[in-house]
Protein backbone atom coordinates (compact mmCIF):
# COMPACT_ATOMS: atom_id res chain seq x y z
CA UNK A 1 0.00 0.00 0.00
CA UNK A 2 2.84 2.20 0.98
CA UNK A 3 4.04 2.41 -2.59
CA UNK A 4 0.77 2.66 -4.51
CA UNK A 5 0.31 5.74 -2.26
CA UNK A 6 3.52 7.29 -3.23
CA UNK A 7 2.49 6.34 -7.22
CA UNK A 8 -0.82 8.10 -6.91
CA UNK A 9 1.02 11.16 -5.41
CA UNK A 10 3.52 10.94 -8.27
CA UNK A 11 1.32 10.93 -10.63
CA UNK A 12 -1.17 13.89 -9.15
CA UNK A 13 2.62 15.84 -9.39
CA UNK A 14 3.27 15.23 -12.85
CA UNK A 15 -0.11 16.60 -13.93
CA UNK A 16 0.59 19.75 -12.64
CA UNK A 17 4.18 19.86 -14.02
CA UNK A 18 2.79 18.93 -17.36
CA UNK A 19 0.89 22.36 -17.78
CA UNK A 20 4.21 24.80 -16.85
CA UNK A 21 6.21 25.15 -19.80
CA UNK A 22 9.44 24.00 -21.14
CA UNK A 23 11.85 26.70 -19.94
CA UNK A 24 10.14 26.29 -16.29
CA UNK A 25 11.25 22.63 -16.36
CA UNK A 26 15.93 21.69 -16.53
CA UNK A 27 16.70 18.85 -18.62
CA UNK A 28 18.22 16.88 -16.77
CA UNK A 29 21.22 14.34 -17.69
CA UNK A 30 23.17 11.59 -15.53
CA UNK A 31 27.13 10.97 -17.20
CA UNK A 32 26.87 7.85 -15.77
CA UNK A 33 30.37 6.67 -15.47
CA UNK A 34 31.34 2.42 -15.30
CA UNK A 35 34.02 1.38 -12.11
CA UNK A 36 35.63 5.14 -11.62
CA UNK A 37 37.28 6.23 -8.34
CA UNK A 38 37.70 9.56 -7.80
CA UNK A 39 41.54 9.73 -8.61
CA UNK A 40 41.37 13.29 -10.00
CA UNK A 41 42.49 16.69 -9.27
CA UNK A 42 39.43 17.96 -7.69
CA UNK A 43 39.39 15.44 -5.08
CA UNK A 44 42.90 16.66 -4.17
CA UNK A 45 45.06 13.31 -6.12
CA UNK A 46 48.62 14.28 -5.91
CA UNK A 47 48.74 11.40 -9.17
CA UNK A 48 46.35 13.23 -11.33
CA UNK A 49 46.43 16.79 -10.37
CA UNK A 50 46.46 19.19 -13.32
CA UNK A 51 45.72 16.14 -15.39
CA UNK A 52 41.76 16.21 -15.20
CA UNK A 53 40.96 19.60 -16.17
CA UNK A 54 37.41 19.04 -17.77
CA UNK A 55 36.25 17.65 -14.23
CA UNK A 56 37.96 19.88 -12.38
CA UNK A 57 36.47 22.69 -14.53
CA UNK A 58 33.10 21.05 -14.22
CA UNK A 59 33.63 20.93 -10.04
CA UNK A 60 34.37 24.77 -10.06
CA UNK A 61 31.02 25.33 -11.77
CA UNK A 62 29.08 23.26 -9.78
CA UNK A 63 28.64 21.55 -6.52
CA UNK A 64 31.49 19.31 -5.66
CA UNK A 65 30.74 16.14 -3.10
CA UNK A 66 33.61 14.91 -1.80
CA UNK A 67 32.23 11.70 0.08
CA UNK A 68 30.14 10.24 -1.96
CA UNK A 69 29.16 6.50 -1.63
CA UNK A 70 27.62 4.16 -4.03
CA UNK A 71 25.23 1.62 -2.05
CA UNK A 72 26.51 -1.50 -4.19
CA UNK A 73 30.48 -2.64 -5.29
CA UNK A 74 29.20 -3.65 -8.32
CA UNK A 75 27.28 -2.48 -11.04
CA UNK A 76 24.32 -4.43 -11.60
CA UNK A 77 22.84 -4.14 -8.13
CA UNK A 78 23.78 -0.68 -8.19
CA UNK A 79 22.56 0.12 -10.74
CA UNK A 80 19.30 -1.63 -9.90
CA UNK A 81 18.78 0.00 -6.44
CA UNK A 82 20.09 4.08 -8.46
CA UNK A 83 16.98 3.62 -10.83
CA UNK A 84 14.40 2.91 -8.17
CA UNK A 85 15.80 5.03 -5.53
CA UNK A 86 15.84 1.95 -2.91
CA UNK A 87 18.41 -0.49 -1.51
CA UNK A 88 19.10 -3.24 -3.85
CA UNK A 89 18.75 -5.85 -0.56
CA UNK A 90 15.39 -4.22 -0.15
CA UNK A 91 14.16 -5.05 -3.21
CA UNK A 92 15.82 -8.37 -3.88
CA UNK A 93 18.03 -7.57 -6.77
CA UNK A 94 21.37 -7.57 -4.47
CA UNK A 95 22.59 -10.48 -6.37
CA UNK A 96 24.72 -9.60 -9.52
CA UNK A 97 23.27 -10.21 -12.90
CA UNK A 98 20.01 -11.81 -11.73
CA UNK A 99 16.38 -12.54 -12.90
CA UNK A 100 18.08 -12.95 -16.67
CA UNK A 101 19.36 -15.78 -18.75
CA UNK A 102 22.65 -16.16 -20.42
CA UNK A 103 23.42 -12.79 -22.38
CA UNK A 104 20.76 -10.55 -20.97
CA UNK A 105 17.85 -13.31 -22.42
CA UNK A 106 14.43 -13.28 -20.69
CA UNK A 107 14.01 -15.98 -17.98
CA UNK A 108 10.85 -17.75 -17.14
CA UNK A 109 8.42 -16.35 -15.07
CA UNK A 110 8.79 -18.38 -11.69
CA UNK A 111 12.78 -17.09 -12.45
CA UNK A 112 11.91 -13.39 -12.66
CA UNK A 113 12.52 -11.03 -9.93
CA UNK A 114 9.39 -8.19 -10.14
CA UNK A 115 9.60 -5.17 -7.83
CA UNK A 116 6.86 -4.48 -5.69
CA UNK A 117 3.25 -3.39 -6.53
CA UNK A 118 3.57 0.71 -6.99
CA UNK A 119 7.27 1.16 -6.98
CA UNK A 120 8.39 2.97 -10.38
CA UNK A 121 11.65 3.39 -11.64
CA UNK A 122 12.86 7.02 -11.99
CA UNK A 123 12.99 7.33 -15.64
CA UNK A 124 9.05 5.85 -15.29
CA UNK A 125 8.09 9.15 -12.78
CA UNK A 126 9.35 11.38 -15.33
CA UNK A 127 7.50 10.18 -17.75
CA UNK A 128 4.70 10.80 -15.53
CA UNK A 129 5.77 14.42 -15.57
CA UNK A 130 5.56 14.75 -19.02
CA UNK A 131 9.68 14.07 -19.49
CA UNK A 132 10.96 12.80 -22.55
CA UNK A 133 13.67 9.94 -21.51
CA UNK A 134 16.70 7.96 -22.58
CA UNK A 135 19.67 5.90 -21.78
CA UNK A 136 22.58 5.88 -24.09
CA UNK A 137 24.42 2.87 -22.10
CA UNK A 138 23.52 -0.34 -20.16
CA UNK A 139 20.41 -0.39 -18.39
CA UNK A 140 21.56 -4.03 -16.12
CA UNK A 141 19.23 -3.76 -13.75
CA UNK A 142 18.43 -6.75 -11.93
CA UNK A 143 14.07 -7.05 -12.11
CA UNK A 144 11.96 -7.92 -15.25
CA UNK A 145 10.39 -4.64 -16.31
CA UNK A 146 9.60 -3.69 -20.08
CA UNK A 147 12.39 -1.30 -21.29
CA UNK A 148 9.61 0.74 -23.46
CA UNK A 149 7.89 2.11 -20.17
CA UNK A 150 11.15 3.55 -19.03
CA UNK A 151 12.99 5.45 -21.90
CA UNK A 152 11.00 6.94 -24.51
CA UNK A 153 13.77 6.65 -27.38
CA UNK A 154 16.46 3.54 -27.86
CA UNK A 155 15.07 0.34 -27.73
CA UNK A 156 15.52 -2.08 -30.50
CA UNK A 157 12.38 -3.71 -32.76
CA UNK A 158 14.13 -7.28 -31.41
CA UNK A 159 13.97 -6.11 -28.30
CA UNK A 160 11.46 -8.68 -25.34
CA UNK A 161 10.35 -7.34 -21.78
CA UNK A 162 12.77 -8.65 -19.70
CA UNK A 163 16.14 -8.33 -21.81
CA UNK A 164 17.26 -6.88 -18.05
CA UNK A 165 20.78 -6.47 -19.12
CA UNK A 166 20.14 -5.01 -22.62
CA UNK A 167 22.14 -1.67 -23.76
CA UNK A 168 19.68 0.58 -25.26
CA UNK A 169 22.11 2.75 -27.67
CA UNK A 170 24.54 -0.16 -29.53
CA UNK A 171 26.11 3.14 -31.05
CA UNK A 172 29.47 4.91 -28.75
CA UNK A 173 27.00 7.50 -27.39
CA UNK A 174 30.41 9.04 -26.13
CA UNK A 175 31.44 10.17 -29.78
CA UNK A 176 29.06 10.15 -31.69
CA UNK A 177 25.46 11.93 -30.07
CA UNK A 178 23.78 10.87 -33.12
CA UNK A 179 20.80 8.82 -31.64
CA UNK A 180 18.86 8.05 -28.84
CA UNK A 181 20.16 10.91 -26.84
CA UNK A 182 18.38 14.54 -25.74
CA UNK A 183 18.75 14.85 -30.25
CA UNK A 184 15.90 12.75 -30.31
CA UNK A 185 13.57 14.64 -28.22
CA UNK A 186 10.71 17.02 -29.63
CA UNK A 187 10.81 20.76 -29.42
CA UNK A 188 9.91 22.28 -26.12
CA UNK A 189 9.65 18.57 -24.17
CA UNK A 190 12.27 18.85 -21.35
CA UNK A 191 14.05 15.34 -21.09
CA UNK A 192 16.21 13.18 -18.33
CA UNK A 193 18.43 11.08 -19.72
CA UNK A 194 21.21 9.15 -18.76
CA UNK A 195 24.82 8.50 -20.82
CA UNK A 196 27.31 5.49 -19.96
CA UNK A 197 31.06 6.15 -20.32
CA UNK A 198 33.35 3.42 -20.23
CA UNK A 199 35.34 5.29 -17.26
CA UNK A 200 37.43 2.43 -15.46
CA UNK A 201 36.86 0.06 -18.31
CA UNK A 202 38.27 1.66 -21.20
CA UNK A 203 41.60 1.82 -18.89
CA UNK A 204 44.02 4.14 -21.45
CA UNK A 205 41.87 4.81 -24.55
CA UNK A 206 40.35 8.23 -24.37
CA UNK A 207 43.92 9.61 -22.64
CA UNK A 208 44.38 12.56 -24.33
CA UNK A 209 47.82 12.32 -26.24
CA UNK A 210 50.90 12.47 -24.24
CA UNK A 211 49.44 12.06 -21.31
CA UNK A 212 49.61 8.32 -20.45
CA UNK A 213 51.22 8.00 -17.30
CA UNK A 214 53.82 4.92 -17.22
CA UNK A 215 54.08 2.08 -14.49
CA UNK A 216 56.56 3.59 -12.49
CA UNK A 217 55.05 6.95 -11.92
CA UNK A 218 52.27 5.28 -9.28
CA UNK A 219 53.33 3.92 -6.34
CA UNK A 220 51.43 0.95 -5.17
CA UNK A 221 49.24 0.60 -1.74
CA UNK A 222 50.81 -1.19 1.17
CA UNK A 223 48.65 -4.34 0.85
CA UNK A 224 50.07 -5.21 -2.50
CA UNK A 225 52.90 -6.87 -3.19
CA UNK A 226 55.34 -5.01 -6.42
CA UNK A 227 54.99 -6.90 -9.41
CA UNK A 228 54.46 -5.88 -12.99
CA UNK A 229 51.05 -7.08 -13.26
CA UNK A 230 49.90 -5.24 -9.91
CA UNK A 231 51.79 -2.22 -11.15
CA UNK A 232 49.81 -1.92 -14.12
CA UNK A 233 46.43 -2.71 -12.88
CA UNK A 234 46.78 0.31 -10.50
CA UNK A 235 48.27 2.86 -12.82
CA UNK A 236 45.51 1.63 -15.81
CA UNK A 237 42.84 2.64 -13.42
CA UNK A 238 45.04 6.35 -13.09
CA UNK A 239 44.65 6.20 -16.96
CA UNK A 240 41.61 5.96 -16.86
CA UNK A 241 40.47 8.48 -14.89
CA UNK A 242 42.40 10.67 -17.39
CA UNK A 243 40.34 9.29 -20.42
CA UNK A 244 36.92 9.65 -18.40
CA UNK A 245 38.05 13.31 -18.25
CA UNK A 246 38.43 13.76 -22.23
CA UNK A 247 34.49 11.81 -22.15
CA UNK A 248 33.08 14.42 -19.84
CA UNK A 249 34.69 16.99 -22.01
CA UNK A 250 33.41 15.96 -25.35
CA UNK A 251 29.97 15.08 -23.79
CA UNK A 252 29.72 18.97 -22.05
CA UNK A 253 30.94 20.56 -25.82
CA UNK A 254 28.22 18.17 -27.48
CA UNK A 255 25.44 20.13 -24.98
CA UNK A 256 26.46 23.18 -25.80
CA UNK A 257 26.81 22.99 -29.14
CA UNK A 258 23.37 21.64 -29.28
CA UNK A 259 22.28 24.45 -27.47
CA UNK A 260 21.51 22.20 -24.34
CA UNK A 261 23.93 23.43 -21.58
CA UNK A 262 22.00 26.41 -20.35
CA UNK A 263 19.01 24.50 -19.37
CA UNK A 264 20.30 21.35 -18.80
CA UNK A 265 21.36 19.74 -14.68
CA UNK A 266 24.01 17.68 -15.18
CA UNK A 267 24.98 14.80 -12.88
CA UNK A 268 28.84 12.73 -13.35
CA UNK A 269 29.03 10.01 -10.76
CA UNK A 270 29.86 6.19 -11.23
CA UNK A 271 28.36 3.32 -10.49
CA UNK A 272 31.92 2.23 -7.92
CA UNK A 273 35.29 2.30 -7.37
CA UNK A 274 38.26 0.96 -9.44
CA UNK A 275 37.73 -2.20 -11.92
CA UNK A 276 41.46 -2.78 -12.37
CA UNK A 277 42.13 -3.22 -8.93
CA UNK A 278 41.81 -6.30 -6.72
CA UNK A 279 39.82 -4.93 -3.10
CA UNK A 280 38.28 -2.07 -4.93
CA UNK A 281 35.59 -3.28 -7.19
CA UNK A 282 32.84 -6.13 -5.69
CA UNK A 283 34.63 -5.04 -2.33
CA UNK A 284 33.43 -2.68 0.50
CA UNK A 285 36.01 -0.96 1.17
CA UNK A 286 36.69 2.60 0.41
CA UNK A 287 38.29 1.97 -2.90
CA UNK A 288 35.11 -0.07 -3.65
CA UNK A 289 32.05 2.19 -2.93
CA UNK A 290 33.67 6.33 -2.56
CA UNK A 291 33.01 7.25 -5.83
CA UNK A 292 33.32 11.05 -7.54
CA UNK A 293 29.82 13.21 -7.33
CA UNK A 294 29.22 16.36 -8.96
CA UNK A 295 26.64 18.24 -10.26
CA UNK A 296 26.09 21.94 -12.36
CA UNK A 297 23.69 23.29 -14.36
CA UNK A 298 21.67 26.82 -13.86
CA UNK A 299 19.61 26.63 -10.60
CA UNK A 300 19.48 28.40 -7.62
CA UNK A 301 20.10 25.82 -5.93
CA UNK A 302 23.68 24.82 -7.62
CA UNK A 303 25.99 28.07 -6.35
CA UNK A 304 29.64 27.26 -8.44
CA UNK A 305 32.47 26.60 -6.91
CA UNK A 306 30.33 24.75 -3.64
CA UNK A 307 32.28 21.99 -2.00
CA UNK A 308 30.29 19.14 0.35
CA UNK A 309 32.49 17.11 2.87
CA UNK A 310 29.16 15.34 4.01
CA UNK A 311 28.19 11.79 3.19
CA UNK A 312 26.59 11.22 0.95
CA UNK A 313 24.03 7.88 -0.55
CA UNK A 314 24.80 7.17 -4.15
CA UNK A 315 20.85 6.86 -3.82
CA UNK A 316 20.49 10.82 -2.90
CA UNK A 317 21.10 11.06 -6.73
CA UNK A 318 18.14 9.30 -7.29
CA UNK A 319 16.03 11.64 -5.04
CA UNK A 320 17.92 15.09 -5.87
CA UNK A 321 17.23 14.54 -9.40
CA UNK A 322 13.55 14.08 -8.98
CA UNK A 323 13.48 17.38 -7.02
CA UNK A 324 15.16 19.43 -8.94
CA UNK A 325 12.90 18.85 -11.53
CA UNK A 326 9.91 19.68 -9.54
CA UNK A 327 8.79 15.94 -9.28
CA UNK A 328 7.81 14.62 -5.48
CA UNK A 329 10.33 12.29 -3.62
CA UNK A 330 8.52 8.76 -3.51
CA UNK A 331 8.00 8.14 0.36
CA UNK A 332 9.62 5.00 -0.23
CA UNK A 333 12.92 6.14 -1.94
CA UNK A 334 16.03 6.01 0.70
CA UNK A 335 17.34 8.61 -0.77
CA UNK A 336 17.25 11.97 0.32
CA UNK A 337 17.19 15.51 -1.67
CA UNK A 338 20.30 16.75 -1.44
CA UNK A 339 19.43 20.38 -1.86
CA UNK A 340 15.73 20.41 0.51
CA UNK A 341 16.01 23.38 2.94
CA UNK A 342 16.58 22.08 5.81
CA UNK A 343 18.76 19.24 4.73
CA UNK A 344 19.99 17.26 7.33
CA UNK A 345 23.20 15.08 6.34
CA UNK A 346 23.65 11.55 7.20
CA UNK A 347 25.22 9.95 10.22
CA UNK A 348 26.25 6.86 8.14
CA UNK A 349 25.95 5.37 4.87
CA UNK A 350 25.30 1.47 4.33
CA UNK A 351 27.00 -0.50 1.44
CA UNK A 352 26.23 -4.32 0.20
CA UNK A 353 27.63 -6.50 -1.40
CA UNK A 354 26.29 -10.28 -2.23
CA UNK A 355 27.15 -12.48 -4.93
CA UNK A 356 28.98 -11.11 -7.14
CA UNK A 357 29.04 -13.54 -11.35
CA UNK A 358 29.94 -17.09 -9.42
CA UNK A 359 31.49 -15.77 -6.48
CA UNK A 360 29.12 -16.49 -3.68
CA UNK A 361 30.05 -13.60 -0.81
CA UNK A 362 28.11 -11.25 1.56
CA UNK A 363 29.95 -8.26 3.15
CA UNK A 364 27.83 -5.61 4.30
CA UNK A 365 29.68 -2.40 5.71
CA UNK A 366 29.37 1.13 7.67
CA UNK A 367 30.80 4.60 6.67
CA UNK A 368 30.58 6.55 9.45
CA UNK A 369 32.62 10.36 9.89
CA UNK A 370 36.06 8.70 11.00
CA UNK A 371 35.67 4.51 10.43
CA UNK A 372 34.81 1.81 8.02
CA UNK A 373 33.03 -1.43 9.71
CA UNK A 374 32.72 -4.31 7.65
CA UNK A 375 31.11 -7.76 8.26
CA UNK A 376 31.75 -10.52 6.56
CA UNK A 377 29.79 -13.51 6.65
CA UNK A 378 31.73 -16.28 4.80
CA UNK A 379 34.68 -15.34 6.52
CA UNK A 380 36.47 -18.95 5.96
CA UNK A 381 36.23 -18.25 1.92
CA UNK A 382 39.48 -15.89 1.53
CA UNK A 383 39.37 -12.63 -0.13
CA UNK A 384 41.07 -14.19 -3.10
CA UNK A 385 38.44 -16.78 -3.82
CA UNK A 386 38.27 -18.04 -7.28
CA UNK A 387 36.42 -14.78 -9.15
CA UNK A 388 35.98 -13.07 -13.05
CA UNK A 389 39.63 -11.65 -12.47
CA UNK A 390 41.53 -15.01 -12.16
CA UNK A 391 43.34 -14.97 -15.21
CA UNK A 392 44.61 -11.76 -14.15
CA UNK A 393 48.30 -10.72 -14.60
CA UNK A 394 47.50 -9.03 -10.75
CA UNK A 395 45.73 -12.44 -9.30
CA UNK A 396 48.28 -14.56 -11.03
CA UNK A 397 51.26 -12.47 -9.38
CA UNK A 398 49.45 -13.08 -6.28
CA UNK A 399 48.98 -16.72 -6.35
CA UNK A 400 52.57 -16.89 -7.55
CA UNK A 401 54.33 -15.01 -4.55
CA UNK A 402 51.64 -16.76 -2.60
CA UNK A 403 52.99 -20.26 -3.35
CA UNK A 404 56.64 -19.01 -3.44
CA UNK A 405 56.31 -17.93 0.37
CA UNK A 406 57.86 -14.28 -0.70
CA UNK A 407 54.02 -12.10 0.68
CA UNK A 408 54.60 -9.90 3.30
CA UNK A 409 53.05 -11.18 6.70
CA UNK A 410 50.12 -8.93 6.53
CA UNK A 411 49.55 -9.44 2.92
CA UNK A 412 49.91 -13.51 3.61
CA UNK A 413 46.77 -13.32 5.58
CA UNK A 414 45.18 -10.87 3.87
CA UNK A 415 44.29 -12.56 0.72
CA UNK A 416 44.69 -16.10 1.55
CA UNK A 417 43.77 -16.33 5.49
CA UNK A 418 40.52 -16.98 7.14
CA UNK A 419 38.98 -13.20 7.18
CA UNK A 420 38.20 -11.36 10.37
CA UNK A 421 34.05 -11.52 10.94
CA UNK A 422 34.07 -7.90 11.87
CA UNK A 423 36.43 -4.72 10.92
CA UNK A 424 36.68 -1.90 11.95
CA UNK A 425 39.29 0.78 10.52
CA UNK A 426 40.25 4.56 11.43
CA UNK A 427 40.11 6.32 8.02
CA UNK A 428 41.74 9.33 9.59
CA UNK A 429 44.65 7.60 10.69
CA UNK A 430 44.72 4.37 8.52
CA UNK A 431 43.46 5.25 4.91
CA UNK A 432 44.27 2.07 3.50
CA UNK A 433 42.32 0.45 5.83
CA UNK A 434 45.12 -2.29 7.02
CA UNK A 435 45.26 -2.21 11.16
CA UNK A 436 41.88 -3.52 11.99
CA UNK A 437 40.68 -2.31 15.51
CA UNK A 438 37.67 -4.95 15.81
CA UNK A 439 39.47 -6.52 18.07
CA UNK A 440 41.51 -4.00 20.14
CA UNK A 441 39.39 -3.18 23.86
CA UNK A 442 40.06 0.71 23.32
CA UNK A 443 37.99 0.66 20.63
CA UNK A 444 35.23 -1.31 21.66
CA UNK A 445 32.28 0.71 22.03
CA UNK A 446 32.87 2.01 18.40
CA UNK A 447 32.68 -1.58 17.54
CA UNK A 448 29.65 -2.09 19.15
CA UNK A 449 28.13 1.41 17.76
CA UNK A 450 28.56 0.54 14.17
CA UNK A 451 27.82 -2.99 15.13
CA UNK A 452 24.05 -1.93 15.88
CA UNK A 453 24.12 0.81 13.18
CA UNK A 454 24.31 -2.21 10.65
CA UNK A 455 21.64 -4.31 12.84
CA UNK A 456 19.31 -1.75 13.04
CA UNK A 457 19.53 -0.69 8.96
CA UNK A 458 19.62 -4.82 8.24
CA UNK A 459 15.84 -4.83 10.16
CA UNK A 460 14.71 -1.43 9.26
CA UNK A 461 15.45 -2.01 4.87
CA UNK A 462 14.36 -5.66 5.34
CA UNK A 463 18.12 -6.48 3.85
CA UNK A 464 16.98 -9.80 1.82
CA UNK A 465 20.44 -10.73 1.59
CA UNK A 466 19.62 -12.73 5.55
CA UNK A 467 18.58 -15.09 2.88
CA UNK A 468 20.55 -17.54 1.07
CA UNK A 469 19.95 -17.11 -2.89
CA UNK A 470 18.13 -19.63 -3.95
CA UNK A 471 18.41 -23.05 -5.66
CA UNK A 472 16.71 -22.13 -9.26
CA UNK A 473 18.53 -18.06 -9.03
CA UNK A 474 21.88 -20.19 -8.51
CA UNK A 475 20.87 -22.57 -11.33
CA UNK A 476 20.30 -19.48 -14.19
CA UNK A 477 24.15 -18.10 -13.17
CA UNK A 478 25.91 -21.72 -13.34
CA UNK A 479 23.78 -21.55 -17.17
CA UNK A 480 25.28 -18.37 -17.96
CA UNK A 481 29.22 -18.91 -16.56
CA UNK A 482 29.35 -23.06 -17.68
CA UNK A 483 32.44 -24.67 -16.57
CA UNK A 484 33.69 -21.11 -14.93
CA UNK A 485 30.96 -21.64 -12.52
CA UNK A 486 32.53 -25.25 -10.99
CA UNK A 487 34.17 -23.14 -8.20
CA UNK A 488 35.09 -24.05 -4.26
CA UNK A 489 32.53 -21.21 -4.10
CA UNK A 490 29.62 -22.69 -5.76
CA UNK A 491 27.84 -25.83 -4.27
CA UNK A 492 28.58 -28.56 -6.12
CA UNK A 493 25.12 -29.60 -6.11
CA UNK A 494 23.85 -27.27 -8.55
CA UNK A 495 26.18 -27.96 -10.84
CA UNK A 496 24.40 -30.80 -12.56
Amino acid sequence: MRFMRGSLLIAFVGSLFASLGAQERPNILWIFSEDLSPYMGCYDDPINKGHTPAIDQFAKDGVLFKRAYMPAPVCSACRSAMITGVYQTTTGTHQHRSSRGPDGKVVPEEDRIHLPEGMKTVPELFREAGYFTFNAGKDDYNFHYDRRALYSVGTSAKYEVGMNGWQGNKADPINTFTEHTWTDCPDGEPWFGQIMIWGGKAKAKHVRKGEKLANEEVPLPPYFPDTAGLREAWTTHYNAARGADKQVEDILAQLKKDGQLENTIVFFFSDHGNNQSLRHKQFCYEGGVHVPLMVQGEHPALKAGTVRDELVLGLDISATTLALAGIAVPDYFHGRDLFATGHEPRDYVVSARDRCDYTIDRIRTVRTEKYRYLRNYYPERTLLQPQYRDNSPAVKDLKRLHQEGKLTAYQEKHWFGVRPEEELYDLSADPHQINNLADDPEFAAELKRHREILDDWIKETGDKGEQPESAKSLRLFIKDWGHEAIKPSCPRCLIT
